[in-house]
């Protein structure tokens, strides 16, 4: 497999081998400087410590006036350096990691958000039929990625309001209050999230990654909605999510494509019938096209189809 892929695309690769190598380096940089401004830390605590345990041992005196002696010490109150705290790690997953590692993992998942915004929201259904529309419209840049990613992302932030507001009221508040753990935060935060996500997948896409998961249902148990958000884990519903938003994206790409095909018809007839061979019909039929967008109102009937879309 490899002899083929290096047959087919060297540079890919290569680069690829490349970005692995420099990725690498630099974690192993950035946990080596890590490491040392925590030893260099240590040790100048340890400094100070002893020089004040030096000055406070020549110049210290009791309430009588009298100096006190080194034996003294020894029924005096101690008072602790400091104990790490409770790790992030170790609530998740059990494993007390140090704090490089800490931050590499925390680096990790703030690469991973856009994808799992992207993947876990209606943000994918968005962005799709607004680009088909822009094609179908054939004005090529216009609106340009940034104004449809935009007008995706605050529909998206419309559309998941009441699932960000439950997840706030139930998970994250009581986080922040110290009344639950960070795994009982993240498995309260995901009931939302299962909900709302169950409710757009279909049942042949539900079942069809449960075969190919392995997953064992009991016999007798039907696959009620109870049984989904409680039994089903993300990494079966998640697929499954993705690929029933990428079918009614394609359905409502299809239906925005005919009314303006059909315009595509009818000015390329007309100008065969009229001898303009050499005209492209695409220049001619686009002026009609936004012009029947804009008669039929057509971003209010776009945004309200989009978000009616969606079973709450």
């Amino acid at each position: 497999m490899l002899k083929r892929l290096l047959n087919a695309d060297k540079r890919l690769v290569l680069r690829f081998f490349a970005s692995f190598l420099l990725s690498a380096v630099l974690i192993a940089l950035f946990c080596g400087l890590s490491a040392y401004a925590a030893s260099a830390e240590s040790g100048n605590s340890v400094t100070s410590g002893n020089s004040s345990v030096t000055s406070d041992s020549s110049n210290s005196t009791d309430a009588s006036g009298s100096t006190a002696s080194p034996g003294d010490y020894a029924n005096s109150e101690q008072t602790s350096v400091g104990t790490p705290g409770s790790s992030v790690l170790q609530e998740v997953i059990g494993v007390d990691a140090s704090q490089p590692l800490e931050i590499i993992i925390l680096l990790t998942l703030i690469a991973l958000a856009p994808s799992l915004l992207i993947m876990m929201t209606c943000f994918m259904r968005m962005v799709i039929v607004l680009g088909f529309l822009r094609s179908a419209m054939q004005t090529q840049n216009t609106p340009p990625n940034m104004v449809l990613t935009g007008i995706a992302l605050f529909l998206t932030i419309f559309i998941m309001a009441p699932v960000f507001a439950e997840i706030n009221d139930t998970a994250y508040q009581p986080y922040v209050n110290e009344k639950i753990t960070t795994e009982e935060a993240l498995e309260t935060a995901s009931v939302p999230l299962k909900r709302f996500m169950l409710k757009q997948t279909s049942n042949d896409d539900l079942e069809f990654f449960i075969k190919l998961s392995k997953t064992e249902i009991p016999e007798g148990t039907e696959l009620t909605d109870e049984y989904k958000q409680t039994e089903l884990p993300l990494s079966t519903i998640i697929p499954s999510f993705i690929i029933s938003e990428l079918k009614r994206a394609f359905q409502m790409g299809f239906m925005i494509f005919l009314p303006f095909l059909i315009i595509d018809i009818v000015v390329g007839s007309t100008l065969m019938s009229m001898g303009m061979m050499m005209l492209p019909p695409a220049m001619i039929s686009m002026p009609f096209k936004i012009l029947v967008f804009v008669l039929a109102d057509g971003w209010n009937l776009m945004i309200g189809s989009l978000v009616s879309s969606y079973n709450w």
